[in-house]
Parts: C-alpha cells; sequence; structure tokens
C-alpha cells in the first residue's frame, strides 16, 4: 500500500497539477480564439504523432493548402484565399493541437514519475488516471468535432462544439479540484445548503459554458444582439422558440432558443450566486463569505461583459474576454466550494493491521 506523501511531496504534486490546470486554461482560450478566426478547419487531418510537425518547405505548404481546397468551407467561404492567409488560420489550429497534446505530456510524464516514487497515494492515483483517460477522450471528441466540418458543412457541428468545450471545462474543473483538495481541508462550519448551493453553482457554470458554446456554434450572438430584449421581447412568442419538429431541437438548433436560454441561465446564476452570497454572509466564519462575494462580483463582471459583446456583435476581442471570464468564474466557483466542504475524513479507511497494531501501543504507555 501507497504511504501517505509528506507535506513537501504533496505541495509538489498540488504544483504540478496547478501547472496543467493552467496549460488547460490557455489551451481553451486558444480554442476560442481558433474558432472565432475560422481556422478550425485547417488542417483536415488527424495525425497525432506525426502531426505535431509543421509544413517546413514551400511544396509541404502547398500540400496541405490543397488538401483544404477540397472541403466545403473553403469553396464555399474562402475561395480564392491567398497561401498566407492559409497559413494564418493554420497556425492558430496547429498552436491549439500542440497545446493539447502539450497537457498530455505535462500531465503524464510526471504522473507516473510521481506514482514510481511513491508520492501520489492509491486513492488519489485512481482519481488521476479517470482525468487522465478523460483528457484522452477530449483528443478523440477534438477530432469527431473537427471532422463533422470537412464534408457537408463549413462549419463544425454546435452539438460537438458544445460538448468539446465543455468536456474541456469539465475536465480543468475536476484537476483544479483535485489540486486544492491537496492543500485545503474544507471547512466544517459551513451549512449543508451553503455546500449544496456552492456546488450547484460549479455545476450551473459549466451547463452555462456548455449553453455558451450552443450560441457560438450557431452564431447567435450575430443574430440577436440586442439588450434586454431578445427579438422585440423579455420572452419570445412560443412559436418563435418552438417551432422546430421534433420540439427538443429547438434546444439546441433554434437560434433564437439556444441564446435565450443562454440569457435565462445567466440571469438565474446571477441570482442564485447573490442569494448564496446573502447566506454566506450570516455564516460564523468569513471564508465562505468572502469566496461567495467573489464569485458574485464575477459573474455580475461576465454579465456585462456578456451584454457588451453581444450588443456590439460579437467583434473577436469580446468574445473571447467572455469565454476567458467565463473560465475565470468557472476557477472561483471551484475554488469556492472546495473551502467551505469538507473532506472525507480517512479513518474509516484506515487499515486493520494499523489500528490493531496501535491498540498495544496504548496499552502499555497507560
Amino acid at each position: 500500500m501507497t504511504e501517505t506523501p509528506s507535506p513537501d511531496r504533496r505541495h509538489f504534486v498540488q504544483l504540478w497539477l496547478l501547472a496543467v490546470a493552467a496549460l488547460m486554461v490557455v489551451t481553451v482560450i486558444v480554442g476560442g480564439a481558433t474558432r472565432l478566426t475560422e481556422s478550425g478547419l485547417s488542417i483536415v487531418e488527424w495525425k497525432p504523432v506525426t502531426g505535431v510537425v509543421p509544413p517546413l518547405s514551400q511544396d509541404a505548404w502547398q500540400a496541405e493548402f490543397a488538401k483544404y481546397k477540397e472541403i466545403p468551407q473553403y469553396r464555399e467561404l474562402n475561395r480564392g484565399m491567398s497561401l498566407d492567409a492559409f497559413k494564418t488560420i493554420y497556425w492558430w489550429e496547429w498552436s491549439h493541437r500542440m497545446l493539447a497534446r502539450l497537457v498530455g505530456a505535462v500531465f503524464l510524464l510526471p504522473f507516473l514519475i510521481f506514482i514510481w516514487r511513491g508520492w501520489i497515494e492509491t486513492r488519489l492515483q485512481v482519481r488521476l488516471w479517470v482525468i487522465f483517460a478523460s483528457g484522452g477522450v477530449l483528443g478523440a471528441v477534438g477530432w469527431w468535432m473537427v471532422s463533422s466540418g470537412l464534408a457537408g458543412r463549413v462549419s463544425v457541428s454546435p452539438y460537438r462544439l458544445g460538448f468539446h468545450l465543455t468536456l474541456a471545462c469539465a475536465i480543468y474543473a475536476a484537476i483544479l479540484w483535485t489540486a486544492l483538495r491537496l492543500s485545503i481541508a474544507g471547512s466544517t462550519d459551513a451549512s449543508w445548503r451553503l455546500r449544496a448551493t456552492a456546488i450547484g453553482l460549479v455545476a450551473g457554470t459549466i451547463l452555462q459554458i456548455y449553453l455558451g458554446a450552443l450560441v457560438a456554434g450557431l452564431d447567435a450572438g450575430l443574430t440577436y444582439n440586442t439588450w434586454p430584449l431578445i427579438d422585440g421581447a423579455f420572452i419570445p412568442s412560443a412559436e418563435r422558440l418552438w417551432f422546430e419538429t421534433p420540439a427538443w431541437r429547438n434546444l439546441f438548433e433554434n437560434t433564437l432558443t439556444v441564446q435565450f436560454n443562454h440569457r435565462m441561465l445567466a440571469y438565474l446564476l446571477w441570482i442564485a450566486a447573490l442569494l448564496h452570497t446573502a447566506d454566506a454572509s450570516r455564516q460564523p466564519r468569513g471564508r465562505a463569505y468572502a469566496g461567495a462575494l467573489a464569485l458574485a462580483a464575477a459573474m455580475t463582471l461576465q454579465a456585462g461583459v456578456g451584454i457588451v459583446t453581444v450588443v456590439h456583435q460579437a467583434p473577436i476581442g469580446l468574445a473571447l474576454l467572455h469565454q476567458a471570464m467565463a473560465i475565470v468564474v468557472l476557477s472561483i466557483a471551484v475554488v469556492h466550494a472546495v473551502r467551505i466542504t469538507p473532506q472525507r475524513t480517512r479513518s474509516a479507511a484506515m487499515p486493520r493491521e494499523r489500528m490493531a497494531s496501535d491498540t498495544p501501543v496504548s496499552r502499555s504507555s497507560a
């Protein structure tokens, strides 16, 4: 059985996990820029190993460009694009894929070293292997997403885009939670209601990120760019919100419904964060209130950025800031939830032989 690592070793493991989480943030932001610049379809093949090497000669660049010319996006949107313009979108997508590979390497190699040296206890190893496997799935989902735009479409499927971004954010949240747990035990004074609400805000933020990805995939911010009204009303007519058949398709493919849902969940999360802050102010300690207040402030700022982004028809800079702020909100929500949610005690998991060996010692000392 792997022994519990010393505090110094746990600190090194924590720093490693925080570095992985930071790399994931950079990868998500670069992925957002890749989508906003419509660069995601510039590399039409998935080569996990050989794809690390970009074109190194003029002939190699021409060959990659020729492959791009075969897909609908070039024929319908970018016909006549110059080679230099193609290189720009190619570098965005290549950078995103390289960062994803780097995240995997920075996770796996130190992980194996830490296991070999006995710095990670068994239960934590299992959790980290699950996270690493999820990262592998994320890579496959990324190619699944790109492949949806190579035939019959000029962009990737909003369904797959939403799944890809949401899975990335969920993995990031899991890594951050795990890293923080190595040094934060969590408060035992916070009420069950406060803890449940904090975890609910984490889940709600991830759901909101998914809805935001659907909005981005459908370019809904370009179609409905007024606030506080949308389509001329605060709540559009049912005929406009539910005209697709079957009805469930409106939740994913109706541009108006998707953006309406994104706005309504934003209002709900903001109100919930304010009520959560008011509830935390009545707790005996200040750390719960400080975290709740920080989360409410971040959500308020994010709402403001979202409104400005919509009104200005989602320019790249504002749209990218809006996505980055979503990661900030998620990070604060996770930190807050960890700080007020106590860890499960390990006494119940203590090996029987260790408990038995402790008994004679206590008797003899008595």
